[in-house]
């Protein structure tokens, strides 16, 4: 039975001499008995909180005076924090059993590198992740370089032909990422565009044709203090 301790489990693969381990948590599952526990299978998760909060004080440019009916509120996220302890415990752990630790989290809302993913990433980083790797959203999302590790926070769609209810989806981009490694760590990350095509066929894409793309990343990396740099088709981070 694959309780919360299987589940939790990490999984380690041996390439070009070097363990590799992987460990994977989600943030987004429904909750009717899909999270593991002590006496029923289910998936690893990490459990992500949701406040609404009146926005008193003018914070932000973009937010109107508490003074005009109908302002919305500040949607604050959180990870728990047992849940959150339990995982960088499980990383802390693998470090000593992997030469490349890789946290893989499946999170996000819509085009929001949201603070609940953040905190989890950053986390992940402080136990001893070398990469960080998002998904769930399938949209493209900012990158960060943080401790000088990579943090992808959602690599979109690399080859998803149907989604819920059977039905087929547009044009959605996604990221490739490539990550030097070796003996003594990760070096240089770097990332390249895919579409997939109607014959459910997953193809690289110029940099070129992507200029769209590019430019929002590009955008929204620098609020995470990250600088991208377009190298021919690639697309590589730095602090």
């Amino acid at each position: 039975m694959r309780t919360v301790a299987t589940a939790r489990a990490p999984a380690i693969v041996e390439r070009g001499g070097l363990r590799i381990g992987f460990l994977q948590r989600s943030s987004v599952y429904w909750p009717t008995n899909h999270e593991a526990s002590a006496r029923g299978c289910g998936i690893a998760v990490i459990r992500g909180h949701t406040a609404y909060q009146v926005p008193a004080h003018k914070t932000r440019p973009e937010v109107p005076p508490m003074n005009r009916p109908g302002i919305p509120p500040i949607i604050l996220t959180w990870a728990d924090r047992a849940y959150l302890a339990a995982f960088a415990d499980d990383i802390a752990r693998l470090r000593g059993a992997a030469d490349i630790v890789v946290a893989s989290c499946h999170w996000g809302l819509g085009e929001e590198v949201l603070d609940y993913m953040r905190e989890i990433a950053h986390a992940a980083v402080e136990a001893g992740a070398d990469v960080v790797i998002g998904h769930g959203p399938h949209y493209s999302l900012p990158v960060e370089v943080y401790r000088g590790k990579p943090i992808f926070y959602g690599l979109g769609s690399f080859s998803f032909h149907t989604g819920h209810g059977g039905h087929r989806h547009g044009d959605w981009i996604g990221m490739m990422a490539r990550i030097e490694a070796g003996e003594h760590g990760i070096g240089e990350a770097r990332f390249r565009f895919v579409r997939h095509t109607a014959a459910n066929e997953t193809v690289l894409c110029p940099l070129a044709d992507e200029g769209a793309a590019l430019d929002r990343i590009i955008e929204r990396s620098a609020r995470l203090g990250t600088r991208l740099v377009p190298q021919d088709d690639w697309v590589l981070l730095a602090s």
